[in-house]
């Protein structure tokens, strides 16, 4: 089957197979040499990944108050992608907030024990992203459709334009300037696209808020390292995510 897939959906399907658990119908040839093929896919599969939250949210809803309903929604989305970017946000604020030496910092990251900074992050993270979408109530999926895709379009220009900070690589690595600037242009264009169509006017405070909260993250990485990492490219997106909550509550307020 594999042999009558287009190129295209072999990239979109690496994507799928990087950033969730989710199993691809079909064998992908070459996934290594793909990988830096595969980033312009991100965003859309940021939108799997927050429909498959909004379906949880959705379920709870008919048989729970809202706060259930995004408790699902929130642990539906880490149990599909393994938690990859809550990994990444907590080693970030271990090794960043830890150290002050750049060696010592990203020595701490790659240590799978996670300390007090990154369970202090990790647990306000998560109790935003609960208590945001508890509070938009009935606006819950599609800001999870549309904060996921933001979220992970956020990654996108540091891939395209950062150094990768660890010498011997890592699990970023290999996208480290693997996008192209259309490949860029076009998965911008689409996420832009799909929030106006979630959002409407509060679009453009959605890209605004998932701007300032992964450029924080990214200013803060490539001050300490030198560039980004796997796991500041994750804390970045799990910040990037909770401000687009904040930003449509805002908007909606």
């Amino acid at each position: 089957m594999s042999e009558r897939v287009p190129g295209w959906l072999h990239n979109a399907a690496t994507a799928v197979i990087f950033l969730t658990r989710l199993p691809v119908p079909w064998t992908v040839p070459d996934v290594p040499d793909r990988i830096h093929r595969c980033t312009p896919w991100f965003p859309a599969v940021g939108v799997l990944v927050g429909g498959i939250g909004a379906l949880a949210w959705w379920l709870a809803s008919l048989l729970w108050p809202p706060v259930i309903a995004a408790l699902a929604a929130v642990a539906a989305t880490a149990l599909v992608t393994g938690a990859f970017h809550e990994d990444g946000l907590a080693d970030t604020f271990d090794g960043l907030g830890g150290s002050p030496g750049r060696e010592q910092a990203l020595g701490i990251m790659k240590d799978s024990r996670v300390g007090s900074y990154g369970v202090i992050a990790l647990v306000l993270v998560l109790a935003g992203r609960v208590a945001a979408l508890t509070a938009l109530g009935g606006a819950a999926p599609a800001a999870l459709v549309g904060a996921h895709a933001l979220a992970r379009c956020s990654s996108l220009p540091p891939i395209r334009w950062l150094n990768y900070a660890r010498r011997e690589g890592g699990t970023g690595k290999p996208f480290a300037g693997g996008i192209t600037l259309n490949g860029l242009i076009i998965a911008l264009g689409g996420t832009a696209l799909l929030t106006v169509l979630l959002f409407g006017n509060a679009a453009v405070v959605t890209w605004i808020a998932g701007t300032v909260g992964a450029g924080f993250i990214v200013a803060w990485s490539r001050a300490r390292l030198g560039g980004i990492t796997g796991d500041t490219l994750g804390a970045a997106n799990q910040i990037a995510e909770l401000a687009v909550y904040l930003a449509l509550l805002a908007a909606l307020a």
